[in-house]
């Protein structure tokens, strides 16, 4: 007989308060609700997915379209609500939000919060994020950056039974009011190009079509796809560059199709040259068959020494295809997203999406970065070179000289006849010029609305206006325009961390039914650097932990910490061989100033909840 007293039964852990998620408020009001104003008491009983976005992010767009099946599939229980937090300056204009919603068809509720006061309240430090919010009102997960939609799928399914037990979910129809359709030749169009007829061909991006034009730029010749978004046959997704190729036919960058397609004037046959309709994900190949590698958002084409270059929005870089080999490759970039001259391998770009060829130089309209850059061959192959433009968080119109000037958010670049080039200044609604022989940056138009691209027809430069629907032709001036000039940086509060040893936490929980994929090494990688340089004086660089010990530098008190986190989990099922697997990733760029009492431990959310939040 054992006389000991039993051990004492583990106290169960505490289990996390529930928070109950804050009220939606912005001050431009909310689109897509036939003029209601919504609250968070309105959508209860529903399962709540709060998106923060901001239309210049690729990122958001890709969850964008992560989002649309969910969206279909649980149309009676799920409610998507978009919150749009401006990075730039121009994202911040009323009627701006109201064309993305349009230009990018986003069929759910949208608040527009141009002071980012929902955006503070839900502690968000990234674009884009996502919050799920259960029936009764309270934040159950938080994702940041893309590839969780398969992961809030499961958890909706969950909070589906969960409330349907409890008698708190609510079916039927949600809150979303569809606009009125608006007729016209073109609907945001993105890119053209002057065919050998002298006809004009745009990409008329928002219906999913190619647009012949005549030569006066306004009458429809003829369109080319179905008008639905698809990528069988001749359908298109909201397609952007085009370029001209050697045989005659036109070369389409069919962005959310992450493909290129080929369309040929002479017959109206529309062919897949290179990607798979899936989007490329760190590990995913980058070189091979031109039909078996994924691609990711190609924004803009253009042919130049020999090849089709691409500027692949998606990931920060440029890619080539080379039709007679039939194989695609990228050229440069390293998916890191900022600005960072050198050899073409080791650069960093922030969302390319303008292409130029101009000799011996590729120009480069890099639109998160504000920056105007180009690709030019070197004794030891491509180099990257920037000439306006200093980084993600700085932005303007300035005109002078290069090292000072400044554009906002560039997505077209075309080369002039002088050697100079003109520069689509997008949220600036302007046409800008460089002149390389002189170093200067001036300003040739402006009232021009959200410029996207630009081509050459004899002495005259034909502007897409892609918010006003139209192609507008315009003189070169031999004198530019003067404008008052205007800086700006990004608007977010900095984050006070103490001085001396910080922590660096990117939380990750693997979705239900799901672990870490660790069969092949490592699952997760962690990436760190920052602006300036000097910020950090130990833990910059790659490892393999979602956590690091951040040492600053005594000497700076203030700059910007990028963090880039990924982490591939697959279901949890031991009976099944090949279980499906998914890569969660994002790049974060945080504003940090040291202050005494500032916080030792950093966390970012990736996916799950921060426990010790």
């Amino acid at each position: 007989m054992n006389d000991a007293a039993p051990a004492p039964t583990p106290a169960p852990a505490p289990r996390r308060a529930r928070v109950r998620a804050p009220e939606l408020i912005g001050k431009g009001g909310w689109l897509n609700t036939g003029g209601k104003e919504l609250t968070l008491a309105d959508l209860r009983g529903k399962c709540v997915v709060v998106d923060f976005w901001t239309f210049c992010c690729i990122n958001c767009l890709h969850v964008l379209d992560e989002l649309r099946e969910l969206e279909e599939k649980h149309r009676d229980t799920v409610v998507i609500i978009g919150v749009h937090s401006p990075k730039f300056v121009h994202e911040a204009e009323h009627a701006a939000v109201v064309d993305a919603v349009e230009r990018y068809q986003v069929h759910h509720p949208v608040l527009d919060d141009p002071e980012l006061a929902t955006w503070k309240q839900y502690a968000v430090r990234a674009w884009p994020t996502l919050v799920v919010i259960d029936p009764e009102g309270y934040i159950v997960a938080q994702h940041a950056g893309e590839g969780h939609a398969h992961a809030i799928a499961r958890l909706v399914e969950e909070l589906e039974a969960e409330h349907e037990a409890k008698g708190t979910l609510r079916r039927g129809d949600g809150p979303y009011v569809a606009p009125e359709p608006v007729a016209g030749a073109l609907r945001f169009p993105g890119k053209a190009l002057l065919l050998p007829s002298g006809n004009l061909l745009v990409s008329d991006s928002t219906r999913h079509q190619l647009v012949e034009l005549a030569a006066d730029g306004e009458s429809v010749v003829r369109r080319i796809g179905s008008g639905e978004r698809g990528f069988a046959g001749d359908s298109f997704s909201e397609p952007q560059g085009l370029a001209l190729l050697p045989d005659g036919k036109v070369v389409v960058a069919d962005t959310v199709n992450h493909a290129l397609r080929t369309y040929d004037p002479a017959t109206g046959q529309v062919e897949t040259v290179a990607g798979t309709g899936r989007q490329w994900w760190q590990g995913s190949p980058t070189s091979g068959p031109a039909l078996e590698v994924d691609l990711s958002s190609p924004w803009d084409v253009a042919w130049w020494q020999g090849r089709v270059w691409i500027a692949m929005a998606g990931v920060h870089q440029l890619w080539t295809w080379d039709p007679q080999a039939g194989t695609v490759e990228v050229a440069a970039g390293t998916t890191n997203e900022g600005l960072l001259d050198g050899p073409a391998a080791e650069a960093w770009f922030a969302q390319p999406s303008g292409l130029a060829a101009a000799g011996d130089r590729l120009w480069i309209a890099d639109s998160e970065t504000s920056a105007l850059r180009y690709v030019e061959a070197g004794d030891e192959g491509y180099v990257i070179k920037s000439a306006v433009g200093t980084g993600l968080f700085d932005f303007g119109h300035r005109d002078g000289d290069a090292a000072q000037a400044l554009l906002q958010h560039p997505l077209g670049v075309t080369a002039l006849p002088d050697g100079s080039v003109a520069v689509c200044d997008t949220y600036n609604h302007a046409l800008r010029r460089f002149d390389p022989a002189t170093g200067q940056v001036s300003t040739l138009a402006t009232d021009l609305r959200e410029p996207s691209d630009a081509v050459l027809v004899g002495d005259d430069i034909v502007v897409v206006e892609s918010a006003r629907h139209r192609l507008t032709r315009l003189r070169l001036p031999e004198e530019a325009v003067r404008v008052d000039a205007v800086a700006h940086r990004t608007q977010r509060a900095a984050t006070e961390v103490a001085p001396g040893t910080i922590r660096l936490d990117v939380v990750f929980q693997a979705p239900s039914g799901q672990k870490l994929d660790t069969r092949y090494g490592p699952s997760t990688r962690l990436l760190v650097s920052s602006t300036p340089p000097e910020l950090l004086a130990d833990g910059e660089g790659a490892g393999t932990d979602l956590f690091r010990e951040l040492a600053l530098n005594p000497d700076v008190t203030e700059g910007v910490l990028h963090v880039s986190a990924m982490a591939a989990s697959c279901d949890d099922d031991p009976a099944n061989e090949y279980p499906a697997c998914h890569v969660h990733q994002q790049d974060w760029g945080v504003p940090v100033r040291v202050t005494a009492d500032g916080a030792s431990r950093l966390p970012l959310v990736l996916a799950g909840m921060d426990e010790q939040g």
